[in-house]
């Protein structure tokens, strides 16, 4: 197999920013698998952090114009960032999951109006939270179940924010996930299809709304 060469940052605190973004989608996953896409000078990384059912993506800027699409561990990604030296090691290839094989276009995309900003959005999530927490303890023990604590969860976590389609567990992977910080940030809700994205300056979130059959095909740089 031939060695992959090393990415090298634009800046270095791109490679920390990764490195962060890496280690929160390990903290859900420690076997998560990342699909690395670059070219032009970016580099984007998708991941899926499990029980969210989002698709995330961070990206960053190269300094050469690498072309680049392969499927690798996120652990093993963490572990070939150099921070200091803004570079990153890519690891050998590893067989996909199948979420890998369908992401969201390249373009196409049109801004939807309405999404609320970034501090309205944290508390969104916080009064979520709050809710499963109280609902939670008022269960009686006979039914406080494994499968009655998901059924809550689903119900919260499926409602839509401000009359968009973006399910509030979008928001709730976005801000575990780094890219709702504490700090108001630009957010931006985006449509192309059947898929809704949730941009800050930190990454993004992605998902399909609708169930259509899925064709899997080669699919564009990020």
């Amino acid at each position: 197999m031939t060695a992959i060469a090393p990415l090298h940052f634009d800046d270095a605190r791109e490679a920390a920013d990764l490195a962060a973004f890496l280690g929160r989608l390990l903290r859900y996953d420690r076997a998560a698998a990342v699909r690395l896409q670059a070219g032009g000078g970016a580099l984007a990384v998708f991941g899926r952090p499990p029980s969210f059912e989002v698709l995330a993506i961070r990206t960053a800027r190269l300094v050469d114009a690498v072309e680049l699409d392969v499927t690798v561990s996120a652990g093993e990604l963490l572990e070939g960032i150099e921070e200091s030296a803004g570079k990153a090691v890519v690891p050998d290839a590893v067989t996909g999951p199948p979420w890998a094989g369908v992401l969201p276009p390249r373009g196409g995309w049109r801004v939807v109006e309405g999404v609320p900003g970034g501090g309205a959005l944290r508390a969104a999530v916080s009064a979520a939270v709050s809710e499963f927490r109280a609902r939670d303890e008022a269960l009686p023990e006979e039914r406080r179940t494994r499968a009655e604590r998901d059924r809550i969860g689903r119900e919260i976590w499926s409602r839509t924010v401000a009359g968009t389609e973006l399910p509030l567990r979008a928001v709730h992977a976005a801000q575990s996930l780094g890219f709702l910080p504490p700090h108001e940030v630009p957010v931006t809700l985006l449509a192309a299809g059947p898929w809704l994205r949730l941009r800050t300056p930190y990454g993004s979130i992605a998902l399909r709304t609708a169930t259509v059959s899925l064709t899997v095909a080669p699919t564009h740089r990020h």
